[in-house]
């Protein structure tokens, strides 16, 4: 019982992270770290979630170190993005340049 309880505390957590995570990359979309911060938000959430998954069915933990890995290179990968719109445009706007 008190397991389950647990299981249901966790979800609702879970689930409330993802929503704020998902509004606040759809609401703040002026600046581009905003933007990747709440990406990783939203990583982390799944990876909150994976957890949960995969402790309740007495899992293997080997795909979350997969699922960590992944998430740090898809970070590397955006602050270069940032770090070189930054440095061609002089700022991380999104009105600021031209993506096409």
């Amino acid at each position: 019982m008190r397991l389950m309880v647990m299981m249901i505390w966790d979800m609702m957590v879970f689930v409330l992270m993802f929503v704020v995570g998902n509004l606040i990359f759809v609401s703040k979309y002026k600046h581009l770290l905003i933007v990747l911060l709440s990406l990783e938000f939203l990583v982390l959430s799944i990876f909150f979630f994976l957890l949960i998954f995969f402790s309740f069915l007495e899992y293997d933990m080997y795909m979350l170190m997969v699922f960590l890995v992944f998430s740090v290179c898809e970070g590397a990968l955006g602050l270069s993005i940032l770090v070189s719109m930054i440095r061609t445009h002089g700022n991380d706007y999104f009105q600021s340049f031209n993506l096409l």
